[in-house]
C-alpha cells in the first residue's frame, strides 16, 4: 500500500501553515503522511515536525516510506497535546494542523470496519488498543443511547427507527459485521431514502465519532493548541462534516472577539483579549478538479487562524 496518499486541500493547507522553513510544526493527524511529506520538503534541516497519530499501524507504515531526520513521531491522541508537548514548546510552535475524521487508509482497510461497502467485524477504532468498539455500542448500549448517538453525531432523521431495528435484531442474534448492520439500516428507513444516498452513511459516521470520541477530542485540543503557537503561528483545521466545522468556526470566532460585554453596556468592562486572528473568513474548499479526482474531498473545509 502506498502510504503517501495525497490528502485533501494539500497545497492550500501547507501554504497557510508553513511560514518559516526553520520553524517547528505539529501534524496532529499524521494519516497517510501526505501533509508531513510536503511540510518536510519545505523545511530546512534546522526545522522540525512533530507528527502525532493514535493509529500505530499508520505511524509504522509512514516511517517506512518517509525518512526525514527532522520528524518526531508520537503515538498518541492529539487531545493530549499538553502531555505530548509539555512546557518545552509553550509559545514555540510556528504551525499546528489537524486533518480531521477517518483517514483514507483506515477506510480502505476493510478489516477496520469503517466502511459500509465492505464486510468486516464492527470495530471502527482508530486506536486499536482502546476497548470500546462499534460492536459494543450496537450490541450493548440501550436503545435510547444508540438513537441519541445516531441523531446527534450522524444528524440522521431516522435515528429512532434505526435504533429500534438494531435492538429488535440483536434480541434474535448478535450483530457482528458491518454488512449485517447495513441490512438492518436499510430495513428501517423508507424506500426512497435508500436510493438518494447510501442509507448507512450517517449511522456509520455517528458510530465512528462515538467510538473515537472525535468531537470531545477536538473541543479539548483547540484551546491547548493556542498555548503552543508563537505570535503569528498558524492553526489550520480541515473538517469533513458540519459538526466539526461548526465547532471550529465557533471556537475561532470566540477567540477572535475583542469584547464580550452585553450590547447595552456603554463602556467595555470585560477586558477580553482576543487570542486569534481569523485568516480565512470563509472556509477554503476543494475545486471541482480535486472533487472529481477524490470524491471524499467534496465535504472538506479548511479554516485558518493565527495567534495574536
Amino acid at each position: 500500500m502506498n502510504v503517501l496518499h495525497k490528502p485533501v486541500l494539500l497545497d492550500e493547507t501547507i501554504s497557510y501553515l508553513v511560514t518559516d522553513p526553520q520553524g517547528i510544526y505539529v501534524d496532529c493527524t499524521l494519516g497517510g503522511g501526505g501533509h508531513l511529506n510536503q511540510m518536510a520538503k519545505m523545511l530546512k534541516p534546522s526545522g522540525k515536525i512533530i507528527a502525532i497519530d493514535k493509529d500505530l499501524d499508520i505511524i509504522n507504515k509512514t516511517k517506512k516510506n518517509i525518512s526525514f531526520s527532522n520528524v518526531e513521531y508520537i503515538h498518541s491522541d492529539f487531545r493530549y497535546l499538553d502531555r505530548i508537548l509539555g512546557n518545552e514548546y509553550l509559545c514555540q510552535i510556528n504551525g499546528i494542523m489537524m486533518d480531521l475524521g477517518v483517514s483514507s487508509f483506515q477506510l480502505d482497510e476493510a478489516d477496520r470496519g469503517f466502511s459500509y461497502h465492505e464486510n468486516a467485524r464492527l470495530d471502527m477504532r482508530m486506536n486499536r488498543t482502546q476497548e470500546l468498539t462499534a460492536w459494543d455500542i450496537i450490541n450493548n448500549f440501550e436503545e435510547q443511547d444508540i438513537s441519541k448517538i445516531i441523531f446527534e453525531y450522524g444528524e440522521e432523521r431516522y435515528a429512532r427507527k434505526i435504533a429500534r431495528a438494531i435492538v429488535n435484531k440483536r434480541k434474535e442474534q448478535l450483530i457482528n459485521t458491518t454488512l449485517e448492520l447495513v441490512d438492518i439500516i436499510r430495513s428501517a428507513v423508507p424506500a426512497k431514502y435508500r436510493h438518494d444516498k447510501h442509507p448507512a452513511r450517517r449511522t456509520f459516521q455517528a458510530l465512528r465519532i462515538a467510538v473515537n470520541a472525535e468531537l470531545d477530542a477536538l473541543k479539548d485540543t483547540l484551546p491547548q493548541a493556542i498555548n503552543y503557537l508563537k505570535p503569528g503561528g498558524r492553526l489550520c483545521v480541515i473538517t469533513f462534516h458540519s459538526l466539526e466545522d461548526r465547532l471550529v468556526k465557533k471556537f475561532f470566532k470566540e477567540e477572535s472577539i475583542e469584547c464580550i460585554c452585553p450590547p447595552d453596556f456603554p463602556i467595555c468592562k470585560c477586558e477580553q483579549k482576543p487570542r486569534l486572528k481569523i485568516i480565512t473568513r470563509k472556509p477554503i474548499v476543494p475545486d471541482e478538479k480535486e472533487c472529481e479526482e477524490n470524491s471524499r474531498a467534496r465535504s472538506a473545509k479548511l479554516r485558518v487562524a493565527s495567534k495574536i
